[in-house]
């Protein structure tokens, strides 16, 4: 999704902001210098890329509408984006201060699958109908993946981080080590 943010958004910069306090996440989160480090993994190669770790230096729950307010205050001149699934398309209208977030940034978003999961691998992936969305957004064009990150998360702990099944193109080899070095994701025994 970074790849074609960055090609077709013609971005001159895109940060990758692991999240800090994400107010709408039930489960866990891995520590911060973990995801931190994986992002660098992951993202540090690409040109452009800036991993921006402001969220996770925030006091109390991250809102999307503070960091847009604080590029918005460093590139003042800027067109900005905020580049997001479908899934989390369908479920704008529930994060706080949305209507902030779309007055501050224009949406970029990567389709996904209808639906995803073991099923889904059986059958060509059908896209999310996106046709009702009320928003405007750009979407981004680039190939739909059928597997959720729960999914590869699951799937990362139960190959003790080693990417199997076709997981390689979904997480980088570098990214896969560090998790299988860090024990992430694996479920206690």
């Amino acid at each position: 999704m970074a790849e074609a943010a960055l090609q077709q958004l013609a971005l001159d910069r895109l940060h990758v902001l692991p999240t800090g306090m994400a107010w709408h996440k039930t489960r866990t989160l891995s520590p911060a210098e973990h995801r931190v480090a994986m992002c660098r993994l992951a993202f540090g190669d690409l040109p452009g890329v800036v991993i921006d770790e402001r969220e996770i230096h925030r006091a109390g729950p991250s809102y999307t509408a503070d960091t847009l307010a604080e590029l918005r205050g460093e590139y003042p001149q800027a067109e900005l984006f905020l580049v997001l699934g479908a899934d989390q398309l369908l479920a704008f209208k529930t994060w706080v201060r949305w209507q902030e977030v779309v007055d501050l940034a224009t949406l970029a978003v990567a389709n996904r699958p209808a639906h995803i999961g073991a099923d889904a691998l059986m059958a060509p992936p059908e896209e999310t109908d996106l046709s009702q969305v009320d928003l405007p957004f750009r979407r981004l064009v680039m190939p739909l993946q059928a597997v959720s990150a729960t999914a590869v998360r699951a799937r990362l702990a139960q190959s003790a981080g080693a990417p199997a099944d076709g997981l390689d193109v979904l997480v980088p080899p570098s990214v896969a080590s560090y998790i299988s070095q860090h024990h992430l994701y694996q479920t206690p025994t």
